[in-house]
């Protein structure tokens, strides 16, 4: 089965973008935590802990040890040491989201035991697994990666399925939509977050969950096309780690039909393509730069394996974070 790469419509399913715009829906927001760190390469646990208090009383579900929370580089204690202080701070019946991270090599074998493990302890902990791809998982021929996550939802209640692209991490892979429909086929499976950086895909999934599943998450992982949210989409954005006042002051004008929804929207966009410009994966120091401007994290320190930003970029997120404050007053 070849791999969709760019048509949003098919003779069968002609549409217009346009035409799926939905107005006054709830929207389900989730955030990538942010781990952060002391300047001596120390987790910040407890700026981690404040930070997380305020995700949630905002009104987002936290994800913990997803790629803002470095998951592929900081150890297993690490993961574990994040989900106990998580449940520590949120309650045993908080919500939150955890990514089940299994680390492997090009050519490894599907580790069905290992995603086992990850799962389990992650609801061990009272948290939703999200299913990070593996070298294993992705190299599964055709249909057999169906197979693959269905081995998975053998040992949980639900879970959060997980489509990167290859300029996120060489293990990653965009599912056909033969594939997609299979996985929203499992009941297990509650949704997949969607990180191709490519609106036409991500379209093309919200009229498959339109037409087979309503009550499938689409979340959209496109950081640099938040508005997709108007047009069906939920979302997991590691950008919502900057400002999740904002982004639930966001969605709560879209609720309630206020214009005043792109206004916010503007803002967060530009935040958006400041922050995940190349490299990439710098964002994540980005994120500490901003919480530190805005005084809630102690230090704007990354992981010490992690990219860094020019100390210039202050300047312009310091300008961005008066803006958002002066929209939160």
């Amino acid at each position: 089965m070849s791999e969709s790469t760019s048509e949003v419509s098919t003779p069968d399913h002609p549409f217009h973008p346009t035409d799926m715009i939905r107005t006054e829906r709830e929207i389900t927001g989730m955030s990538a935590m942010l781990l952060p760190f002391h300047p001596d390469g120390s987790v910040d646990w407890d700026s981690y802990r404040s930070h997380l208090a305020r995700t949630a009383e905002a009104g987002l579900v936290p994800a913990v040890n997803m790629d803002t929370g470095y998951a592929n580089l900081i150890d297993d204690e690490t993961r574990e040491q994040v989900l106990a202080t998580t449940r520590d701070v949120l309650g045993s019946d908080a919500s939150f989201v955890g990514g089940a991270f299994v680390d492997d090599e090009p050519g490894a074998d599907f580790d069905a035991e290992a995603y086992r493990r990850e799962i389990e302890r992650i609801q061990e902990y009272g948290g939703t697994p999200i299913i990070f791809q593996s070298f294993g998982l992705t190299g599964l021929e055709g249909e057999r990666v169906v197979e693959g996550y269905a081995t998975m939802a053998e040992h949980c209640s639900s879970f959060i399925a997980f489509e990167l692209g290859k300029m996120f991490a060489p293990f990653g892979r965009i599912y056909d939509l033969g594939i997609y429909e299979q996985l929203m086929a499992i009941s297990e499976c509650i949704g997949a977050k969607h990180s191709s950086l490519d609106r036409k895909l991500e379209w093309q999934r919200l009229r498959l969950r339109d037409e087979q599943r309503s009550d499938f998450l689409v979340l959209t992982g496109n950081d640099l096309a938040i508005d997709m949210v108007t047009y069906g989409s939920d979302y997991l954005l590691g950008v919502s780690t900057f400002a999740p006042d904002l982004f639930a002051h966001r969605d709560r004008l879209w609720t309630e039909g206020d214009p005043a929804f792109y206004e916010v929207n503007d803002l967060l966009h530009y935040l958006g393509f400041f922050a995940f410009r190349d490299p990439v994966p710098a964002y994540k120091h980005s994120a500490a730069q901003f919480l530190e401007i805005r005084g809630w994290i102690e230090s704007d320190t990354p992981h010490p394996d992690g990219e860094r930003r020019p100390e210039s970029d202050r300047s312009i997120l310091r300008d961005i974070a008066d803006r958002v404050d002066a929209l939160m007053s």
